[in-house]
């Protein structure tokens, strides 16, 4: 889990079931986005279950640098991000 102080302009909270909701501080504005991890992208990308939220945070730092928060989606699949960006895998795992 990567420490609080490395995200300190949001914040993820679990859902269950491999969903969480992540909230996102964009000059004053709050943007919430929920991202989802389906099974599937979770074994390709070697991710246990323990390691989901910061697999989200990587996600979310991965995105930040493609996009505007103000643009983030308000639901992030990850396999959908697994075949949209060639360099999202790479990004995540090291």
């Amino acid at each position: 889990m990567p420490a609080e102080d490395a995200r300190e302009d949001y914040d993820i909270e679990e859902q269950g079931d491999h969903e969480y909701v992540v909230r996102l501080v964009d000059q004053g504005e709050t943007v919430e986005t929920w991202f989802r991890l389906s099974p599937a992208a979770l074994d390709r990308l070697g991710v246990s279950e323990d390691d989901e939220e910061d697999l989200v945070a990587r996600t979310v730092d991965f995105l930040k640098k493609h996009q505007d928060v103000a643009d983030f989606p308000d639901i992030v699949e990850i396999e959908d991000l697994l075949a949209s960006y060639d360099d999202y895998e790479d990004a995540v795992s090291s």
